[in-house]
């Protein structure tokens, strides 16, 4: 399809939004007049009320469709003086795919790249162009790999692919936006009538009457019924749409083949693959883990630590099974990328170009023999980056919101003990309420006196009263004699542990170390971890009948003389 058809078939599907909108006000304004000529003054009053209720989320919809625009991503724009290599490569590769090469380069800190193009005249006239590139795709990927995403992305703009952008987002944004702006509000009307009616049945509680069945869902049926039409023309909207974008990307992608080499294009989508979510479990365990307690690392380590992640040794083995494993080969219809399962299998069924994946002989080796080597050994992209840690800290000046560019910056080991210590101390909160609904108190603050208390009232054999303040789940609360004992455990053994580890941290100077390769570990200021040591003294603390003996023996240096338990309180105190 030429770039006329295709702007005019934009065009067409844009209108066909608005003409929905408009069929739909028509009933309604039919439906008034219809009231106005046969229905009685009351019945006329209920018609145009209902009119109205509906018409407003019609109105809305069409408002938030005309306005809605695909929203760039933020990142940090690089010029070719203080960034000639990179720019040269850029360059090289529009060449070498046939396109005039884009005007701006935007690192980004996603890994993600895009291509856009502000074209005039509906898409017809080409405009400025901008190459967003993600900065854990240059620390992820080698440059032969890199060289393969960029031509894929440049091949778009030899395809006339972006000269529509400025129509096609704009309509893809709009249907997505009116559709979630719909439910939207469908929710807020669920949740205010749910609020109603379950005040209503706490009062009916209270009064001693049963309380009705809660059912709030019929407060959303009218946007339900307005949102269908919609509902039904974006399903058709984006399947019109998203299929020219897969076969877009197909070709693409036989053209990054073409340029960069078979194998460098197939195992850049491996890796890539693998990437992303290695990025995320580090943005979610290390680059943001002090997030909640206002801690960040140190500045251009947001993203530029990401290379410690992936040359971690202990990570390797969980990198090549993501590079193996790639996402399940289920295709949407709404997606504009095919699986990348499927556009791997068919990349690796080109015929042989006689390229490898870092430009030398892999000795006969497969391509799957070789890529457990991939990314670092085989030289990061990064390499590509001058003063690469200025970047990546002036590109979280760009990327990082006000309030977290404002965040204390601390090394990596403080970020990581301080944030764990604030999850531990959050995480032992619980028991350390359901301590205190018992009506025993410490003498002590901190939680080596809670633990103390605890361990007495569990000699005392008060544990499970303990336990039965735990928050529960309906199904928990129903239980009794020894099925809630089973409902309680787990978090009674989670929470026990959780106190036992604070305590040594806040009593005995122990710190959760940092570790690249697993999860951080408890240790004590001579180096012994006891994080393992704490688990295994917890679990018979926990038992039918306890026994806190390990668990003391552990802590015992640190124990203060025995607390006596207070008296009993009322199990359900008013």
């Amino acid at each position: 399809m030429g770039t006329s058809l295709r702007a005019l078939r934009a065009l067409v599907l844009l209108a066909g939004f608005y003409l929905i909108a408009v069929l739909m006000l028509g009933v309604l304004v039919a439906a008034d007049v219809a009231a106005t000529l046969w229905a009685p003054g009351l019945a006329m009053v209920k018609v145009y009320f209902c009119s109205v209720v509906l018409a407003v989320p019609v109105l809305r919809g069409v408002f938030v469709f005309s306005t809605a625009r695909a929203k760039e991503p933020d990142g940090l724009p690089v010029t070719e003086a203080g960034q000639p290599e990179l720019w040269r490569t850029v360059r090289s590769l529009a060449e070498r795919t046939g396109t005039r090469a884009p005007d701006a380069i935007v690192l980004t800190g996603d890994v993600n790249a895009g291509v856009t193009e502000d074209t005039r005249l509906l898409g017809l006239l080409p405009g400025p162009r901008r190459l967003y590139l993600g900065a854990p795709l240059l620390t992820g990927l080698t440059e032969a790999q890199l060289h393969a995403v960029i031509a894929h992305e440049l091949a778009h703009y030899g395809n006339t692919d972006t000269r529509l952008a400025g129509i096609a987002l704009r309509g893809r944004a709009g249907v997505l936006r009116t559709v979630e702006t719909f439910r939207e509000r469908e929710e807020e009307r669920i949740a205010k009538e749910r609020a109603v009616q379950e005040k209503a049945a706490e009062e009916a509680v209270r009064k001693g009457r049963k309380p009705k069945k809660i059912d709030a869902d019929r407060a959303g049926a009218g946007h339900r019924l307005m949102v269908k039409p919609f509902l039904a023309y974006a399903a058709f909207y984006l399947r019109a749409t998203h299929s020219t974008g897969r076969q877009q990307e197909l070709a693409a992608d036989r053209l990054a083949a073409r340029v960069a080499g078979r194998d460098a294009t197939a195992s850049a989508l491996r890796e890539t693959a693998a990437l992303d979510a290695a990025h995320d479990f580090y943005m979610s365990r290390y680059a943001t883990a002090g997030v909640d307690i206002g801690l960040l690392p140190p500045r251009g380590e947001v993203f530029g630590g990401l290379h410690r992640l992936l040359t971690a040794p202990g990570r390797q083995e969980s990198l090549a099974g993501l590079r193996d494993e790639l996402p399940p080969a289920e295709p949407s219809p709404y997606d504009t990328h095919p699986p990348v399962a499927v556009r791997v299998e068919l990349i690796e069924a080109l015929p042989d170009d006689g390229r490898t994946l870092d430009g030398r002989a892999l000795d006969g080796r497969t391509l799957g023999d070789a890529r457990p080597s991939l990314g670092f050994a085989l030289g990061s992209a990064l390499g590509l980056l001058r003063d690469r840690e200025r970047v990546m800290a002036d590109l979280e000046g760009a990327v990082l919101t006000p309030k977290a560019r404002a965040m204390t910056r601390v090394d990596w080991p403080e970020l990581i003990h301080r944030s764990v210590h604030a999850r531990t101390e959050e995480a032992a909160e619980p028991l350390r309420t359901a301590l205190g609904a018992t009506g025993a108190r410490a003498t002590g603050a901190g939680a080596l006196a809670d633990l103390s208390v605890l361990l007495d009232l569990a000699d005392a054999g008060r544990l499970w009263e303990v336990a039965d303040h735990l928050p529960k789940s309906p199904e928990a609360a129903r239980a009794g004699g020894r099925a809630a004992r089973e409902f309680a455990r787990p978090a009674l053994y989670a929470g026990l542990r959780e106190l036992t580890e604070l305590a040594l941290a806040e009593s005995a100077g122990a710190r959760w170390e940092l570790s690249w390769s697993g999860p951080a570990r408890l240790l004590l200021p001579d180096g012994t971890a006891v994080d393992e040591a704490v688990a295994d003294a917890v679990r018979p603390a926990v038992a039918d009948v306890p026994d806190t003996a390990p668990l003391r023996e552990l802590v015992l240096p640190l124990l203060p003389d025995p607390v006596l338990p207070g008296p009993v309180s009322d199990r359900n105190p008013a």
